[in-house]
């Protein structure tokens, strides 16, 4: 008996009845569709990602936004309660809030999505399980997230010459000498943020860090600045040695401080034109070529300490600046 032929051809189908099996699940609705939303959250979700942080501090300061330079700020994945809801209080600049789905009621919670809201912050609500590979994915396995995450923005820094010019332009308005502050290889960023609230105090018009070795605008950062790095532009210098040269070209005086300077800083006489003050590093000092490249080194007299706090060193001498500015004019 000749074998059966085997007809190999277009297998049968389900007739549609897996067809829903197959579909999955329905996502959460966007942002911009749910009517819990006010309507200030739903213009937001509905426009484009705003400019990075540092691109509003310029346009108030001085005009002209500022020209992006490598990223030494880059994003960051901050997780719970309390870090999520410090940083919002804080200022600072952010993308997403992630809440989970089967969240408990926390004030703290309330107050994140409040501050969120206000501040124009895409809220998502996602399961717990993709809170935990998010902070998987952003180098933080493990975390204990307690189903709240922000997703903050890279911090755009000025050019130094955009940071001079904006100055030079704030000047003409108001007829005050521009004044900077630049930071010699600080490293730490709760000295970072520290110096930029006093810088912010006492009017300075920016800071001045270096690209590499030093500390740039971070989390730690944002939050010691108490906010005022929302303000206050921050400019990166490749080679922190060429910028002040620069800057000295320009007609603005670079004074360093150190505690074994010719000059007591009360007895600055360059205090009342356009100045950097350089801000040396927490155990070495300034750099060689930096202190060879001031102008002048400034000693702050003090008694009872081998020496100040890099920060408290800045404040002093900012506040040192404007007193004389004051007193004189």
């Amino acid at each position: 008996m000749p074998a059966k032929k085997s007809k190999k051809g277009p297998t049968k189908g389900s007739g549609g009845k897996g067809r829903r099996a197959l579909e999955g699940r329905k996502g959460t609705l966007p942002a911009e569709e749910r009517h819990w939303y006010s309507d200030k959250q739903r213009r937001a979700a509905k426009r484009p990602d705003k400019p990075a942080a540092g691109a509003p501090a310029g346009a108030g300061r001085g005009g002209a936004a500022p020209r992006a330079t490598p990223a030494g700020g880059g994003a960051e994945f901050l997780v719970g309660r309390n870090p999520v809801v410090e940083a919002l209080r804080a200022g600072v600049p952010a993308t997403r809030l992630f809440l989970a789905n089967s969240l408990d009621q926390d004030e703290r919670v309330t107050e994140a999505a409040r501050l969120a809201g206000a501040a124009g912050v895409e809220i998502r609500e996602v399961p717990r399980a993709e809170l935990d590979r998010r902070c998987e994915s952003n180098g933080q396995p493990g975390a204990v997230h307690q189903g709240i995450a922000l997703h903050t923005r890279p911090y755009r820094y000025w050019d130094p010459a955009d940071l001079l010019d904006a100055a030079r332009r704030t000047e003409q308005g108001t007829g005050v000498p521009p004044l900077f502050v630049a930071l010699d290889g600080v490293t730490d960023p709760h000295n970072l943020g520290a110096v930029a609230r006093s810088a912010a105090a006492f009017g300075a018009n920016g800071l001045l860090i270096p690209e590499r070795r030093a500390a740039g605008v971070t989390m730690a950062a944002w939050k010691t600045s108490a906010g005022t790095l929302a303000t206050l532009p921050v400019a990166q210098a490749t080679n922190l040695t060429r910028t002040l040269e620069a800057y000295k070209s320009e007609a603005v005086f670079a004074v360093g401080l150190d505690g074994d300077g010719d000059t007591r800083l009360d007895q600055l006489e360059l205090a009342t034109g356009p100045l950097v003050i350089v801000v040396g590093s927490e155990g070495r000092g300034l750099s060689r070529l930096v202190r060879e490249t001031c102008d002048l080194i400034a000693a702050i007299p003090i008694t009872g300490a081998e020496s100040l706090n890099a920060s408290v060193a800045a404040g002093v001498a900012l506040y040192e600046v404007t007193r004389r500015r004051t007193t004189e004019h």
